[in-house]
Parts: C-alpha cells; sequence; structure tokens
C-alpha cells in the first residue's frame, strides 16, 4: 500500500511511504519494494515517477476485504480506509475506463464512496471520510 499527500496528482512531488504485508517473505519484500519503487518498469515506475521524497518502508500487518461492492483496509495504528462502490442506473455500477492518471491500467474503476480514510504516520494525521474515491482489480508486468 503505497501512501501519497494529498494535493493535485499529476503535479508530481509526492511524499510516499511503502507498507508492505509482514507476512512477505525477504525475497518477495525486496520485489515489492523494487516494483512501488519503479525499478521493474511498467506503470509501477510511472507511479513512481511522481514521487519526490519517500518518507519510509515498513513491514506491518495488513488486513484487506473484498466484499461485494465494499473494500477495506486496516493497518494497525496506521490506516483504516473502507470504500462502497456507488449506484448507478438500475443498481450498476457506475464506472471510468481509460483515466490518465490510473493506478490499475487495463481495467475499469468503480466509482465509490469512503466511508472512512483515517491515516496516521510520518507525522501526516489525516481524516478524509466521505469523499469519492474507485476500486478496481489491477495487474503490473514489468517493461
Amino acid at each position: 500500500m503505497a501512501i501519497h499527500s494529498p494535493g493535485h496528482m499529476a503535479e508530481g512531488k509526492w511524499r510516499a511511504a511503502l507498507y508492505l504485508d509482514e507476512r512477505a517473505d525477504t525475497a518477495q519484500r525486496e520485489a515489492l519494494t523494487a516494483i512501488f519503487g519503479g525499478q521493474a518498469g511498467g506503470h509501477p515506475a510511472v507511479l513512481a515517477s511522481f514521487v519526490g521524497e519517500i518518507l519510509g518502508v515498513a513491514s506491518v500487518a495488513i488486513d484487506y476485504q473484498g466484499d461485494g461492492k465494499r473494500r477495506s483496509l486496516t493497518i494497525p495504528n496506521v490506516a483504516e480506509a473502507e470504500i462502497e462502490a456507488v449506484a448507478g442506473q438500475g443498481g450498476a455500477d457506475i464506472t471510468i475506463d481509460n483515466h490518465p492518471l490510473a493506478v490499475a491500467p487495463g481495467h475499469v474503476a468503480v466509482v465509490s464512496r469512503s466511508k472512512k480514510l483515517n491515516y496516521s504516520d510520518y507525522g501526516l494525521d489525516w481524516n478524509l471520510s466521505e469523499k469519492s474515491g474507485f476500486y478496481s482489480p489491477f495487474t503490473y508486468q514489468a517493461a
């Protein structure tokens, strides 16, 4: 999970922290750090190009749940997020395709609303609940 400071995303110079699941072994942690640091190429390298400062890399307990149109993520003492899809016509998902800053190119994003989003670490303390958001499946490949 990467966290970046709010602002206009395309401006770059994000301050980012990388949280890796504590269940990952050393090789997996090293691979994920290289991927999200941009060294493996592909779309994560594009995202990494916006980062101006790495606040840190931490191995933490991560609990992610996907249940129907709801998604949640908890990192104890750091972050808690819950998001739910916004219902469109007839209850269908509202989707966005080909967004220029999509974190998951090739997959449609489901328009959602955050029930809660709290983050507190590295001197940052955010409560961004009741905002819009997106979720989607993703696949990343090296360049």
